[in-house]
């Protein structure tokens, strides 16, 4: 079962009716790079229907050199872009024209269901909060990602990634129940197993917040639906312990962007090592298709979309250089959570906790 408001779920959406929101412009290869992700991911799921923000006469003539993407597409027309050097504060204050501000305002206003972007994460996250705002009782919302690892799903949730450096230990516990959300909508698990990121998995280990949120997570556990499995370690991260990792935004952004490039050298290093000589060219190629599903695994293309969670509203973060195939990616994480009313059931779950908390206040 999938629905986390507990009861039995709602029938999905219908795919007609649901529309996904696109700031076309942001990104770090343009609106070429964008268009040709929402053509991929129409190939895979013609179902989907966008309502494309930006320079329109720039993005009329991309949709129309992609077959039959016109039927797919209505475009919104918005003057200004947000670079990705732009302050957020700048962008409150001067961003209404732009294409971001656009994006974000259909899913505020119910045209669209999830916004999806390639812009500056802290301009978007901002404008995020001020025409979605917080979920009631939510304090800091939260950046969550997709970690390939060991388990069946071939995932791990992990948040924060990144939205705020700071977290206390009320901010680990609704970043906890946001995951688990997340996770059993997201990747269709019945009951995830929750960890907080710790420098040990002894209970006395790490600082009196994390202490503190162990307490308060595993007392609500049984609650929500969720296996608290206590403190992990980042060797964790990856493995089939858990299937959901806890921490704040610098930790997890640290550990993002060291895994992201790890990836990377271990990927260049394996290329150069099967271009050493004559015979390593040879086991390259006897080794290739196992190369080819290692470079699957790997390749943070597929697993590209950061979601914003804690907002009335969703919104994916794509990387800033996503190509073709990571803004397909993205699109497609965004398409998965509009069809299972993940907003809704993750303002339920926060909304029921809220009130089993303040109970025992």
């Amino acid at each position: 079962m999938s629905d986390d408001a507990g009861a039995a779920p709602p029938s999905p959406k219908t795919d007609a009716s649901a529309v996904l929101s696109i700031d076309a412009m942001g990104g770090d290869l343009g609106p070429e790079a964008v268009i040709a992700g929402l053509a991929r991911a129409v190939r895979k799921n013609p179902a989907i229907r966008f309502l494309v923000h930006g320079d329109k006469p720039v993005l009329d003539a991309l949709i129309a050199k992609r077959r039959g993407l016109s039927d797919h597409c209505s475009t919104r027309h918005a003057e200004g872009v947000v670079t990705m050097d732009d302050k957020p504060a700048q962008v409150m204050r001067r961003g209404r024209d732009t294409s971001m501000w656009s994006a974000i305002d259909a899913v505020r206003s119910g045209e669209a269901t999830v916004c999806v972007s390639c812009g500056n994460t802290g301009a978007l996250m901002a404008v995020s909060m001020i025409l979605l705002r917080k979920l009631p009782g939510v304090n800091r919302p939260a950046i969550s990602c997709l970690w390939p690892s060991r388990n069946k799903t071939g995932f791990n949730v992990m948040l924060d990634v990144g939205a705020d450096i700071r977290a206390d230990s009320d901010d680990l516990l609704q970043y906890a129940l946001m995951g688990m959300s997340y996770a059993r909508n997201g990747l269709g698990l019945d009951r995830p197993r929750v960890g907080l990121l710790n420098v040990g998995t002894e209970e006395h280990k790490g600082r009196s917040e994390l202490r503190d949120a162990h307490d308060l997570i595993e007392a609500l556990a049984d609650a929500n639906r969720f296996d608290f499995v206590g403190f992990v370690e980042g060797g964790d991260i990856p493995s089939d312990r858990v299937d959901v990792i806890v921490t704040d935004g610098f930790t997890g952004n640290v550990a993002l962007k060291t895994g992201e490039g790890t990836a990377r050298f271990v990927r260049d290093m394996l290329g150069e090592a099967f271009r050493a000589g004559p015979l390593s060219k040879v086991a390259g190629l006897l080794a290739l298709g196992s190369l080819k599903r290692l470079g699957g695994k790997i390749d943070p293309r597929r697993v590209n979309g950061g979601v914003f969670l804690g907002l009335n509203g969703t919104v994916v973060k794509s990387h800033g250089s996503a190509d073709e195939t990571g803004v397909a990616a993205a699109v497609a994480l965004a398409w998965d959570l509009s069809r299972t009313g993940f907003s809704d059931k993750l303002k339920a779950r926060l909304s029921s906790v809220t009130g089993q908390v303040e109970a025992e206040q």
